[in-house]
């Protein structure tokens, strides 16, 4: 099967179905759980991250960060919450619109909303494409971070050189197929 890089990434993360072949996260093949399943492992094992941040318009910062909690019934830990906005320098633009935030701000929020259930796996698809380097270089810190706190594994798709030779290990993938994989620490 050809795949492209956010295709495949949306098929780790249970949003896309493989035409062929299995998916196994912790011993589970995603073929096998139902739509509802699929659903409770996207919100416990799976941060996601997407180039456009895709944050809900009508909610504030706060609240775009606590969503996946409050989808899965459970309620914010405070302290936890406040530590994330604090960690993303986000303390003063808590109740503001992502509309009234910069690029850089919104992927921060992003990432707050991705790490806030301490998934598994964070999937981040060019997170840092839209952004400056500053911010580039502020989002890969929160994601190191967030990896060595949580015990995470982080995919990412990204065409940056320099930020994938941060990373611990590189899959270069052309045309649906693998070219390199490469441990790199």
């Amino acid at each position: 099967m050809e795949v492209g890089k956010s295709t495949l990434l949306h098929i780790i993360g249970g949003i896309d179905v493989a035409t062929s072949g299995k998916v196994y996260i912790e011993n589970t093949d995603l073929s096998t759980l139902s739509e509802n399943e699929l659903t409770i492992y996207r919100r416990r094992q799976i941060g996601l991250i997407y180039q456009f941040y895709n944050l809900v318009p009508i909610l504030n910062v706060k609240e775009n960060i606590e969503l996946p909690l409050l989808l899965d019934n459970k309620k914010p830990n405070k302290e936890e919450l406040n530590s994330i906005i604090e960690m993303l320098n986000l303390k003063d633009r808590i109740s503001h619109l992502p509309s009234e935030l910069s690029g850089g701000q919104q992927q921060k929020v992003a990432v707050g909303r991705a790490i806030i259930t301490k998934p598994a796996i964070i999937l981040a698809d060019e997170p840092t494409g839209n952004l400056d380097t500053k911010n580039s270089n502020e989002i890969i810190s929160y994601l190191k971070y967030s990896s060595k706190k949580f015990h995470q594994t982080i995919i990412m798709v990204t065409h940056n050189e320099n930020i994938a030779l941060q990373a611990d290990r590189i899959i270069k993938l052309a045309d649906g197929k693998l070219i390199l994989d490469k441990k790199i620490k």
